[in-house]
């Protein structure tokens, strides 16, 4: 159960961000490059990027928990400086505590950002669970705050630009 607090009071106390990455750092959809389907690409907004590095050099660590990897996405969090990332992973929650545990944060200090189903239970742990404009409909409905922008183009940005505001 998360605290019953103003959401703006809530973001104040965010040390970590973690973000699902398909249909929150991407819009979802995969581009198919070759025959066999062994290739394909994806699309990251520069502005979700800005909004990464803003926050982490305010001091907000952020993560990338996702229940798919690919050469692409490890490009991305690379090139963004994201060194807290779980790829290919079944237990998103597990993961998420894991993380906790290990940067000695309670789960109030973490949010979630979320686009399907599967991300639910890690939503439900941590402090402020956020779902982008576009997610799915339980997603939106257990979320604590829902972006006005889809995954995939902008939302990232949009939560980073909400925490560090109510952080100054």
């Amino acid at each position: 159960m998360r605290p019953p607090m103003p959401l703006r009071d809530r973001a104040a106390g965010i040390r970590l961000l973690a973000l699902d990455a398909d249909g929150v750092l991407t819009d979802g959809r995969i581009f198919i490059a070759d025959a066999s389907g062994s290739e394909w690409t994806t699309g990251f907004s520069v502005r979700d990027g800005y909004g990464v590095r803003a926050a982490m050099r305010a001091g907000i660590e952020v993560a990338v928990i996702s229940g798919r990897d690919s050469y692409g996405l490890r490009l991305r969090l690379s090139e963004l400086g994201i060194r807290h990332t779980s790829l290919r992973c079944r237990d998103k929650q597990a993961a998420l505590a894991n993380l906790l545990g290990e940067l000695a944060l309670k789960p109030d200090q973490a949010a979630f950002v979320a686009d399907d189903v599967v991300d639910l239970p890690a939503m439900r742990l941590a402090g402020l669970a956020v779902a982008v404009a576009n997610a799915h409909t339980e997603v939106r409905d257990e979320a604590d705050w829902v972006t006005s922008l889809p995954g995939g183009h902008g939302a990232v940005r949009e939560v980073c630009d909400f925490l560090l505001a109510a952080q100054s």
